[in-house]
């Protein structure tokens, strides 16, 4: 039911991208406060038709199983990625494991309050959702829950996070990680398997090559190449030590990436940058991985499939741009995260400010393309990752607020102050239960939204 366009280079992704289908299930005699169902539905569709996200409503009168079998026809038809159940009054239970043969993603079940007047029960709206939740869940078939008014703030919230919780989950089942080489040398944690991946989390892994990847770099033309350089130049970041001449690789590393994403259909990519692209290439690719995340697309340095998954949790869960850090040190309250240098801009301090983003070389082996820049100081942020260990996956998730760091490095540079647990111990709990070095770092307070996610995709949560 996926519309391809959409999903064709994750990084295109925004609210109005995610299609919701709406079922209004109904009753096929009159029961309750009929009226008061009226209402509701008609809130309900004034709410709906202010969301930001693109809503397909069904029409077809939904009252047994017949009816909703070709109203969900009608849901594939239109390319819908997330299923919207609401029972103004409550229906035929019965309905409830056709819904669960059918629709193969986690349903929102949406339940609506009783009418505050009167002796007379008016709508049972709730318990028709408990009942459907409580089948879906003796089935084992997955949802989520949400309860209240149409239009009220709490709901808007609410049903924006279930939406995107389903819709992830959808994203996963449906869609391709790409990976350039292999893990960087060493790195076994980060060993990528592709059949354990596609169990638990219903992704593909698509393999390249090294060599198809620097072919696909020589694919583009000069004026390309060109065009894609004065983008670069529009963006005013200034440079030190790096030529204007030597942001042509910088540019090929784009494109290249960009033209595997949408030529392969991927949804993340995974790059064995280091050790040997600077050396084959002469540059770094960091330059063009800040550029991918910046526009949202979700990139994983140094052959981390895991890490590049962890990026479009994120992404399809509304948080916003991220990125993967190394976990570089800590002290018992705070965490320094820091890499070669690929950050989205729109999480460093400002460009053209004294640590804003500028392209440098890299501090090792002097070759650019990097972006060295520290993180805005006070932001709220979450640090998080998936990962598999034990032949099953594993997330973590913690909060944090970011502070100007306490001294200069070269690369992505930034300092994180939690407050709700020892880091010491936090980290020994990690790596006792194999985390990789690599975390994702997105804006905003997000835990128990994946928490939440964590539980659909039953995957263990580590808080």
């Amino acid at each position: 039911m996926m519309n391809k366009g959409k999903e064709t280079g994750g990084k295109y992704l925004s609210a109005s991208d995610i299609r919701v289908g709406v079922l209004f299930l109904r009753r096929k005699r009159p029961g309750f406060d009929p009226e008061w169902g009226k209402k509701v539905e008609s809130a309900a569709r004034a709410a709906l038709a202010k969301s930001e996200f693109s809503v397909f409503i069904c029409e077809e009168r939904i009252v047994d199983d017949a009816s909703l079998r070709h109203a969900l026809q009608e849901c594939s038809q239109a390319q819908t990625d997330v299923l919207l159940v609401l029972q103004p009054t409550m229906s035929d239970g019965r309905m409830a494991p056709v819904l669960g043969q059918m629709w193969d993603a986690p349903a929102v079940l949406w339940a609506t309050p009783e009418k505050k007047e009167g002796s007379m029960i008016s709508a049972c709206s709730l318990v028709g959702a408990h009942t459907f939740a409580s089948t879906l869940r003796q089935l084992n078939r997955p949802f989520e829950l949400v309860y209240g008014f149409p239009g009220t703030e709490d709901t808007e919230a609410q049903l924006n996070a279930a939406i995107r919780i389903a819709y992830t989950v959808r994203r996963l089942q449906k869609g391709k990680a790409g990976l350039v080489g292999y893990h960087a040398p060493g790195f076994i944690d980060m060993h990528a398997d592709p059949f354990q991946m596609n169990r638990e989390l219903g992704l593909q892994l698509h393999h390249f090559s090294l060599q198809e990847f620097l072919h696909t770099m020589q694919e583009f033309s000069r004026e390309e190449v060109d065009r894609d350089m004065a983008i670069v130049a529009d963006m005013r970041l200034p440079r030190e030590e790096v030529s204007v001449e030597e942001l042509e690789t910088a540019s090929r590393y784009y494109l290249a990436m960009t033209r595997m994403i949408e030529r392969e259909n991927l949804s993340a990519l995974a790059v064995r940058d280091w050790p040997e692209l600077s050396d084959m290439v002469g540059q770094w690719p960091y330059l063009a991985m800040a550029r991918l995340s910046s526009e949202g697309f979700a990139v994983g340095c140094e052959g981390d499939v895991d890490g590049a998954i962890s990026c479009l949790i994120g992404g399809g869960l509304g948080m916003g741009v991220g990125y993967l850090s190394d976990w570089l040190e800590h002290t018992g309250e705070t965490v320094t995260l820091w890499h070669g240098g690929n950050a989205p801009f729109q999480l460093c301090e400002p460009v053209g400010s004294k640590y804003g983003p500028r392209i440098a070389k890299h501090f090792n082996n002097k070759k650019p393309a990097v972006v060295n820049a520290n993180l805005k100081a006070g932001l709220p942020i979450t640090i998080f990752r998936i990962w598999h260990c034990d032949d099953i996956y594993h997330m973590m998730a913690f909060e944090a607020e970011t502070i100007p760091p306490e001294r200069e490095l070269k690369g992505t540079n930034g300092l994180a102050r939690v407050r709700d647990r020892d880091v010491c111990q936090w980290f020994d709990d990690l790596c006792q239960a194999g985390m990789p070095h690599h975390v994702a770092v997105f804006p905003g307070q997000h835990a128990k939204l994946l928490q939440r996610l964590a539980r659909q995709l039953n995957i263990n949560w580590i808080g």
